[in-house]
């Protein structure tokens, strides 16, 4: 898969929370994870049990005036609103950050006036923070990752998609008489 990505949150409150979207985001193998406005040290996080923070950059921006991303990284928010796009019929960015919003609250107004998109998973009602990230960075890893199309019949693997042109001498066919 081309480009990067980051998982990141706004807001969040709850250690418990946090360790898992970290924790989501390093499986899926994100460049980096980011906080902003955390209400949450990443001392008191218990449930990240890879230590994404060892292996991962971790920035912890304390406001929205503070937050940076790495140049042409577009900004992504994950929050239920109107008129956001649905996760389904998006097409992800090959250099994104996926900001989701806190526990109790949704994205703050600056932070979702610095997204560039902003995506909602078609849901009934919201979801954990932590359920949320694993969703949306799975459909990433489903829509950029080199995945061939889903089979027909249930159960079935497809079979490795030959390549639209072989390359070489060209093959002269004559009909018989």
């Amino acid at each position: 898969m081309r480009g990067y990505f980051a998982a990141g949150v706004d807001g969040i409150s709850k250690p418990m929370n946090l360790g898992n979207l970290m924790r989501i985001a390093h499986a899926f193998d994100a460049s980096f994870f980011f906080t902003v406005n955390a209400q949450v040290k990443l001392s008191d996080v218990q449930s990240d049990t890879s230590r994404t923070q060892h292996t991962v950059p971790v920035y912890m921006f304390p406001t929205v005036e503070e937050f940076r991303l790495p140049v042409g990284c577009r900004l992504v928010g994950v929050e239920i609103t109107d008129d956001a796009n649905e996760l389904p019929r998006f097409r992800h960015p090959q250099r994104a950050a996926y900001v989701f919003g806190g526990e109790r609250t949704s994205l703050s107004e600056p932070v979702l006036k610095r997204c560039e998109f902003v995506v909602k998973i078609p849901t009934r009602f919201s979801i954990n923070v932590g359920m949320a990230g694993a969703i949306v960075l799975y459909d990433r890893l489903i829509s950029l990752g080199g995945y061939p199309g889903r089979p027909i019949a249930p159960g079935r693997a497809v079979a490795d998609i030959p390549p639209s042109h072989k390359w070489g001498a060209p093959i002269i066919r004559t009909t018989k008489a």
